[in-house]
């Protein structure tokens, strides 16, 4: 049963090993794909036997692979911590991807149909303003749901409970409870009112 045990560990240990030495070679591989632009023609049209690319705005195919490929090649390794991350606030990671898809979508589409009077990238940050904030909700109600679970509190009991600036820390009930028993026992000293800490 043990040899069962220890072969399925190994087997599972090496299924992490062969993942996490994948992702290193991509990781180191970044470099080289950013590079891969010197491969490309200076000239503004790029033929070969599948397309035909005409580059319109940059008016060379090696500056618009340049742009593009600094734009995929963040995206890329984005990606990787996005699906590799463990933290509960991986989800933010995805405000700078979508940052990175608009930019180069924006620069493919201007330099592909050169549209003189469109200029889509001079308010980047109000198109993705709806989607940065929904990002952010998400964000947070996963770090409700995450201190809800580790904490134990429960949302609800907020409500109940009257919480002013001046409170002790108990709620209404306790505080009710507190008194009865000041009624019963009036030798206790009594604590200042608040109206004690609002003239100091």
């Amino acid at each position: 049963m043990t040899k069962f045990k220890n072969k399925q560990l190994i087997e599972g240990s090496s299924k992490f090993l062969w993942l996490g030495s994948f992702i290193a070679f991509l990781i180191a591989f970044s470099p080289y794909l950013f590079y891969m632009y010197e491969i490309f023609p200076s000239g503004s049209v790029w033929e070969n036997s599948f397309f035909t690319y005409e580059s319109k705005y940059y008016e060379s195919v090696n500056v618009a692979m340049w742009t593009y490929l600094g734009k995929i090649t963040p995206l890329f390794l984005l990606f990787i911590w996005f699906f590799t991350c463990k933290h509960w606030w991986y989800h933010a990671i995805l405000i700078p991807i979508a940052m990175y898809v608009f930019q180069f979508v924006v620069s493919f589409y201007e330099d592909v149909y050169l549209e003189g009077e469109i200029f889509m990238d001079t308010d980047g940050l109000l198109y993705l303003a709806p989607f940065f904030f929904i990002i952010i909700v998400i964000v947070y109600l996963v770090r409700i749901q995450i201190f809800d679970r580790i904490y134990g509190i429960d949302l609800s009991e907020l409500n109940e409970t009257d919480v002013s600036v001046f409170s002790t820390g108990m709620s209404s009930r306790e505080e009710k409870e507190l008194e009865l028993f000041r009624q019963q026992n009036p030798s206790l000293a009594t604590e200042p009112s608040e109206d004690y800490y609002r003239k100091l």
